[in-house]
């Protein structure tokens, strides 16, 4: 890809620019953000610090009888993805729309995913070195950073999801339903070797199929698919999807519990992407309506513009918060009883808060990349894997071996880095700089 290739053929003008970008549905901002929010309310309520016999740290959500199944509806992951290849596909076209190409995709969804990750990474390095040479037991420690570093996940499953948009755009195009058995045959496949052997690793591999599965439904939903059909079919899918996870959830192969069943990613989760898309589609003419109003528009905006940020920083916000907390004397009620739950909204907006004033301060590692000038050109695809790599590397680190001291500061180091070569231009192909 160059600034001097022609643009294709069914993009010639900026009204065709213009056009793709009007496909840009408020619904998708609406979910994307009501995920965040979701995400941030689960971990409040699944979190509970007593002080009754001393200092401790239960889970109330899952100690409730109804939690299991709540989590065939909590469990919001396969539709983030879904609106994530909404968003996706409508980005490649206008990137190719404006005569880009996949390295000029690459760089600006990277850069874009990646760059509120760097002063994370770097506070992360600085506290978790802090706390070890303060002597802090290595037991807590451990405990305090799995529970800090448990969001990192989704960078490095979405990171991968981001890289695979121009293929999988492709064969979208080309064989939307037969791209969609292929991944959905892989993901069984995978499951199937990770129970036969039982290695747990080999799940890993599923990072791809099933959430490259739902990015495919994204990317029907952006085609109309999903609008051109009957709210009775749509129904009768949502329910026939859900209708399936009950032998998946009740053999003793896969969980029950969706929470589950995300790290690796399992083939429950592809049925419950389909749901989710059709029951978003089932509600989407009340949702739409809701986002014509200005107060929705102006809620979506404040919490959706700082999204990535507000979900990477949230708990270890939530940790630091409550360490305050303690050690001025707050009272703490006890968790799971009455006072408890009705003090998590209080604790969920005042925690939204904290995470929106971090964002706010740091908003300059959230800005886009900016669009290529005429003469330039994004870096080599060698140098783009690199950077790919250091910047996924440290997130699928945390995910597979949990976040650790040493963790932290190779993610410190290698993020920034990634970063800085996705941002780097270069000359574009038959330009020569005077």
């Amino acid at each position: 890809m160059s600034s001097q290739q022609s643009v294709p053929e069914q993009a010639h003008t900026a009204r065709d620019v213009r056009g793709i970008i009007a496909q840009r549905d408020l619904v998708v901002d609406l979910i994307r953000t009501a995920c965040v929010v979701l995400v941030v309310f689960v971990h409040v309520t699944m979190v509970g610090v007593g002080t009754a016999d001393g200092i401790a740290v239960t889970s109330p959500l899952q100690a409730l009888a109804w939690y299991v199944p709540a989590t065939w509806v909590g469990q919001v992951m396969p539709l983030f993805f879904v609106v994530g290849g909404f968003a996706s596909i409508v980005g490649w076209r206008s990137t190719v729309a404006r005569g880009g190409g996949a390295r000029d995709y690459w760089s600006t969804r990277l850069v874009r995913l990646f760059r509120p990750a760097v002063p994370l990474f770097v506070v992360l390095a600085l506290g978790l070195g802090i706390a070890t040479a303060l002597g802090t037991p290595p037991g807590l420690l451990a405990e305090v950073a799995f529970g800090i570093g448990s969001p990192l996940w989704f960078l490095a499953a979405y990171g991968i999801t981001q890289c695979c948009v121009p293929l999988m755009v492709r064969l979208h195009e080309r064989a939307p339903w037969r791209t969609l058995a292929v991944l959905l045959g892989a993901a069984v496949l995978v499951d199937a070797v990770r129970l036969a052997t039982g290695v747990a690793e080999v799940g890993l591999l599923n990072l791809g199929p099933v959430w490259l599965f739902a990015q495919q439904l994204g990317f029907l939903w952006a085609d109309g698919w999903f609008a051109r059909r009957s709210r009775l079919l749509l129904a009768v899918v949502a329910v026939a999807s859900y209708a399936v996870l009950v032998p998946l959830t009740s053999i003793g192969l896969w969980a029950p519990d969706m929470l589950q069943d995300l790290n690796p990613p399992m083939v429950p989760l592809a049925f419950l992407a389909i749901a989710q898309a059709c029951l978003v589609q089932l509600v989407h003419r009340p949702l739409a309506s809701l986002m014509r109003t200005r107060g929705a528009q102006a809620v979506v905006f404040v919490l959706g513009r700082d999204g990535m940020a507000v979900y990477l920083w949230h708990l270890p916000l939530f940790i630091a918060l409550n360490g305050v907390a303690l050690l001025v004397g707050v009272p703490f009620p006890e968790p799971g009883g009455a006072l408890w739950w009705a003090t998590r909204p209080l604790a969920l907006v005042l925690l939204l808060g904290a995470a929106i004033g971090v964002a706010r301060a740091l908003r300059s590692f959230d800005r886009p990349l900016p669009r290529l000038v005429p003469g330039a050109d994004r870096p080599a695809w060698p140098v783009l894997v690199v950077a790919a790599l250091c910047t996924i590397g440290p997130a699928f680190a945390v995910m597979q071996l949990h976040l650790s001291f040493p963790v932290a500061v190779v993610g410190a180091v290698l993020v920034p880095l990634g970063v800085w070569l996705l941002t780097r231009t270069t000359p574009a192909r038959g330009v020569t700089r005077i």
